[in-house]
């Protein structure tokens, strides 16, 4: 599990995944989102601009598991 370090209140799901790496464009995240691969705290989401919040877990099924948490 990866540690994602956040310095505002939250942060919508496409740009934390291209804030990880893991992702270059939005079209890799609408892919992802179509084929139900993103998954926030056990969920499967279908927004783009979902609002992860601290303590929120996103798994990407096969490529990441990452965690979020504010900046100290």
């Amino acid at each position: 599990m990866e540690i994602i370090e956040i310095k505002t209140p939250y942060i919508n799901v496409d740009q934390l995944l291209k804030f990880s790496g893991l992702i270059e464009s939005n079209g890799q995240v609408i892919q992802l989102l179509e084929e139900k691969l993103i998954l926030v705290n056990d969920v499967v989401i279908s927004e783009r601009r979902k609002k992860i919040y601290p303590g929120d877990v996103v798994k990407i099924e096969g490529v990441a598991v990452l965690k979020v948490i504010n900046e100290v």
